[in-house]
């Protein structure tokens, strides 16, 4: 029988998290469920000796239990965390060691502290630290609270202050506390924006509102870093370092920060302060990474974000979301509600209280600010909700401008946006869009990629189908899912009984590790365990050409549902269309020709 590895992952914690509001570090243990307590008592007690030897303050040590281990956490300075690292592992190796379990040291990488020999290892331990240790951060950070001011350290760089009101050093050469321009530094406001669903959408909307505001408005998401709507650098950027980039731009007045479920348990959150957060909802995705394997442990991460937020900022909450419901009594900062229905008991308790909220009331959204009511107008002139067809651009709506209403700007400001937002593709892109082309044929093109998020889209698609024609589906899922949770996918399809279904791979990072056409494989699979026919499922693995695939097959009247999700394969794919619709092509007209290059 072989041994099991003695951790699964490592892994410094650069800001606010899920085990505390500080900087440390955590450990995934690889040797199963349950945890013996005597293994966790060991390993506490060498904790709690590291921290002496290296003059490390007090912190909370916690271990949280599993389904498959625990993840160990304990808290360390911010200028020591790869050395935190090392004392994560040494005090679980030597809890292992103690308990008489092969730990397979020998395959340990040289220069990691022996778990057999402690004198030795605290040595090693103390040269890590020091030569991780920034002489002057202590001061600086000292300073920067006296004078209320955000600090954001990172392996590179130290800052302090936001936006337009911050500077930046190297970490090399920080500066001596009265070396600060301190009168030049402030903070700016900040909004974190977190959820399973809707996330971009509303990161996009409340920068819209922001901007609209007067400020020039930093934003975050999962398609790159932007200014005032304009790319700055394109890529994933919805985690801690995304977030930290902006908050250095020397022109933000503001900041929206995508701030995804990924990122905050691998790093925590990019800050350790900011006004508001937004929590869309939570549904089931991504269960079995780095010790989730529930819905309760989902929220419980998602609710990451309140950690952050400032003795006088807001959590904003969706009520319709049961997860959210149950776990907000845990949140320690003040809560307002958003809901499709007004009449919510929570939003009335809220307004009740003088907090703010937002819901629907006769086809109205209305916002209470925490001392007065203000109609922002007709869903039906919302373009973003499809003219009340899509609920949960609904919620994403009133979710935002609940948020933007908690960073002081104006209901008037907020009802303008909300009744032109969705207008233009470039508004929104790759969320919710939709084309009409020729003999009524109706095209979409979403993000979708969880069964939560699919199953809206396909309703939406279904109440807004009219007479005869064929459903087509374009389905893929990103390789870091389990099994079982892409077979959830292919369910939630197979629900809605497509006439077709082209199977495709998620290109570049979405891979993840899987073989090429590996996912394709397991979704074919479960289509045919949920009652799909064999020929109305085809394989085509390049997204692009599998959007061509479908439209290339369209006849009149059909719905073709189109979840792009690589960046570059979406812009060519809305190109398409937007060709398309703009020569009034028909079905079985040849498609166009792609560009050289594209």
């Amino acid at each position: 029988m072989s041994t099991p590895p003695p951790f699964d992952d490592s892994r410094r914690l650069t800001g606010p998290n899920l085990y505390f509001a500080g900087t440390g570090a955590v450990l995934e243990t690889g040797i199963g469920a349950p945890v013996a307590p005597a293994l966790l008592d060991a390993w506490r007690h060498a904790i709690a000796r590291a921290r002496a030897a290296l003059d490390w303050p007090e912190g909370p040590t916690l271990a949280r239990e599993h389904a498959t281990g625990a993840s160990l956490a304990f808290t360390a300075p911010a200028d020591a965390l790869y050395a935190a690292t090392e004392v994560n592992e040494w005090a679980w190796l030597s809890a292992l060691a103690g308990a008489g379990l092969d730990i397979g040291e020998p395959a340990l990488q040289p220069g990691h502290a022996p778990s057999g020999d402690a004198g030795a290892a605290l040595r090693i331990l103390r040269a890590v630290a020091a030569a991780e240790h920034l002489p002057r951060l202590a001061a600086l950070r000292r300073a920067a609270m006296v004078h209320a001011l955000p600090l954001l350290l990172d392996d590179e760089q130290l800052s302090i202050g936001m936006g337009s009101g911050s500077r930046t050093w190297d970490n090399a050469s920080l500066p001596a506390p009265d070396e600060v321009p301190w009168e030049a530094l402030h903070a700016i406001p900040v909004a974190l924006v977190t959820g399973s669903n809707g996330k971009t959408t509303s990161v996009r909307l409340l920068t819209a509102i922001a901007m609209a505001h007067g400020w020039h408005t930093a934003n975050s998401c999962t398609d790159g870093l932007y200014l005032d709507g304009g790319l700055i650098e394109e890529g994933d950027y919805s985690g801690p370092g995304g977030a930290r980039a902006l908050l250095r731009h020397r022109q933000a007045q503001a900041a929206i920060l995508e701030t995804a479920r990924g990122g905050m348990l691998r790093r925590g959150l990019g800050v350790e302060r900011a006004d508001v957060a937004l929590v869309t909802n939570v549904s089931p995705d991504h269960f079995g990474e780095y010790g989730i394997h529930d819905l309760d442990g989902l929220a419980q991460v998602k609710l990451t974000v309140a950690r952050a937020i400032a003795a006088d900022g807001t959590v904003v909450l969706n009520a319709d979301n049961a997860l959210l419901r149950r776990h907000a009594d845990s949140v320690p900062a003040q809560l307002a509600w958003f809901s499709c229905d007004d009449d919510h008991p929570l939003l009335r308790q809220a307004r009740a209280d003088g907090r703010g909220s937002c819901g629907v009331r006769e086809g109205r959204l209305l916002l209470f600010d925490g001392t007065r009511s203000h109609d922002l107008g007709a869903l039906s002139d919302m373009p973003l909700t499809l003219g009340g067809l899509a609920a949960h651009n609904v919620q994403n709506c009133a979710g935002a401008a609940l948020a933007a209403s908690r960073l002081g700007i104006g209901a008037e400001t907020i009802a303008t946006v909300l009744g032109r937002f969705g207008r233009a593709h470039g508004d929104n892109p790759g969320r919710l869009q939709r084309w009409t082309l020729g003999g009524g044929i109706q095209a979409w093109v979403d993000y979708a990629h969880n069964p939560d998020g699919l199953q809206h889209l396909l309703e939406l698609v279904r109440r807004a189908h009219v007479g005869p024609g064929r459903l087509h589906l374009l389905l893929g899922q990103a390789g870091n899912r389990s099994d079982a949770a892409i077979a959830e996918l292919a369910a939630t399809a197979a629900a809605f009984a497509p006439e077709r279904i082209v199977l495709k791979d998620m290109d570049g990072a979405y891979m993840r590790g899987r073989a090429s056409g590996a996912v394709p494989g397991v979704l074919r699979a479960a289509l045919l365990a949920s009652g799909v026919p064999a020929d109305a499922i085809t394989e085509c693995l390049d997204e692009v050409a599998a959007a061509r695939m479908i439209l290339a097959d369209a006849r009149a009247g059909d719905s073709l549902v189109l979840p792009v999700h690589g960046s570059a394969s979406r812009a060519r794919v809305v190109a398409l269309l937007d060709r398309l619709q703009d020569q009034d092509w028909a079905p079985g007209q040849p498609l166009p020709v792609e560009p050289a290059g594209a």
